[in-house]
């Protein structure tokens, strides 16, 4: 329970900055308070102290005063600054979503303690135009271009790693590798028993292609790393390896032939296998139409974003681009993983890949802080019904009970995240289905 109550005065608060959504309160605790609160520490730090010469309880509260000075202070502050500037936020109608910075905090025995608060909010803005949206889409054609790149993808999908004999590593070969990292400044070593380095490629750190470039089967290589101060991995993050690594196989990246046997392999044995190439493309063909709808409306809940991101100025917390910022580099981190391509191998510049999503990442954050306000001015919520049907979903494809799944959500609090992503979802399928969407002509991918 705070210290002050309902019935007090108003804390002194004054906004002395509003940059964008950072916002700067300056805020003092009366004297009295103070004093209020300066005796109760040192009443009880008078009942405790051990001093040499006093009996507990009985050393004189000068001396409390003068041994303890530093005590009491810290002890004051600990207890004021919190309760009110939750009270100064409270009578602002501030809603911080950044833990507030205190800084700039005067401690004055007789008089008011000041101190600075400085906090990200959400943005004031208000709502443009957004019923009856009109929105032009490009058809999805399906034709041969998009049948054979399918297969293109299916081919690299299906593609196996030959061994070469003969020769030493060359630009563009897989190098089957032992590792061995040790961190220069001391700590846990890097090792891998069987690795695939494509040597040459643009995820490939350079020392690694330089230093394995012409290197023979059985050959050891020993050489150092040195990581950006942005690597996603924190194990590597700005640190510098010294690698030893031996070359186990040389491989070459084959994939198989486009012909009947390929299609025969690639349908499987179930009732719909095909067994000529002609079959399977048009089982592709037929694939892509059946999701072509899918994807048209995909697209068109995407217009209608970028079209109300356009239409809105607004700033954008920087805490909220931040985070969204680290989402999308994870995510390519996970893509190179589900790849087969290690990220703690790979020559990126992280700082500079994180930059470039720092204009997607700004457009994410309004998007999502748009889809929330209008779910407030729609009255759009997600019931207890939807939400239970969204946990038996999830609950039934990790194979796990719905009270299972449920508990975990919770421990783990992913139910209001949950909860939000729901919101934001029906939102915008009430935005695409009050939209005037019109679909015009394309000619067919290439």
């Amino acid at each position: 329970m705070g210290i002050f109550s309902a019935a007090e005065e108003k804390v002194k608060t004054k906004k002395i900055k509003e940059e964008g959504c950072v916002v700067t309160l300056q805020i003092e605790v009366p004297p009295a308070k103070v004093a209020q609160a300066r005796q109760t520490t040192l009443v009880r730090l008078q009942s405790q102290a051990k001093l040499p010469g006093f009996r507990p309880g009985k050393a004189p509260v000068t001396l409390i005063r003068r041994r303890f000075a530093d005590d009491i202070q810290g002890e004051v502050m600990q207890s004021l600054v919190p309760d009110f500037l939750e009270k100064a936020l409270t009578e602002q109608k501030l809603s911080p979503i950044t833990q507030p910075h205190v800084d700039q905090v005067n401690f004055n025995e007789a008089g008011p303690i000041k101190f600075r608060a400085t906090f990200e909010v959400l943005p004031e803005f208000e709502l443009g135009d957004y019923k009856n949206l009109e929105i032009e889409i490009e058809e999805i054609e399906v034709g041969d271009a998009q049948v054979d790149k399918t297969l293109e993808e299916m081919r690299e999908r299906a593609a196996t790693f030959v061994p070469v004999e003969g020769r030493n590593i060359q630009n563009g070969d897989y190098a089957e590798l032992k590792l061995m990292g040790t961190p220069a400044g001391g700590g846990d070593p890097v090792q891998a028993d069987n690795i695939l380095c494509h040597v040459g490629a643009e995820e490939t750190l350079p020392s690694f292609t330089e230093n394995l470039l012409g290197a023979a089967v059985g050959e050891t290589k020993r050489f150092e790393s040195k990581y950006p101060d942005d690597y996603p991995d924190e194990k590597l993050k700005g640190k510098t390896y010294n690698y030893a690594v031996e070359v186990r196989a040389i491989k070459e990246k084959k994939l198989p032939e486009l012909n009947d046997e390929f299609a025969k392999d690639m349908s499987g044995a179930d009732k719909d296998a095909v067994s000529t190439l002609a079959e399977l493309r048009t089982k592709i063909r037929e694939s892509l139409e059946a999701a072509k709808s899918d994807r048209q409306a995909s697209e068109a809940r995407e217009k209608i974003l970028d079209t109300l991101v356009k239409r809105h100025d607004f700033p954008v917390p920087e805490a909220l681009v931040e985070h969204q910022m680290d989402v999308r580099l994870e995510r390519v981190v996970r893509s190179l993983s589900a790849q087969g391509v290690d990220p703690r191998a790979v020559n990126v510049d992280w700082n500079s890949m994180r930059s470039r999503q720092r204009d997607r990442a700004v457009d994410d954050v309004k998007a999502e802080i748009l889809l929330d306000r209008l779910a407030t001015a729609e009255n759009i919520e997600v019931s207890e019904e939807e939400l239970e049907k969204e946990i038996s979903k999830i609950a039934e494809r990790s194979g796990e009970s719905v009270e299972a799944k449920r508990a975990r959500l919770t421990k783990q609090g992913a139910l209001d995240r949950m909860k939000s992503k729901l919101r934001s979802d029906k939102v915008l399928d009430w935005l695409y289905h009050s939209a005037r969407i019109q679909t015009t002509a394309k000619r067919e991918q290439q």
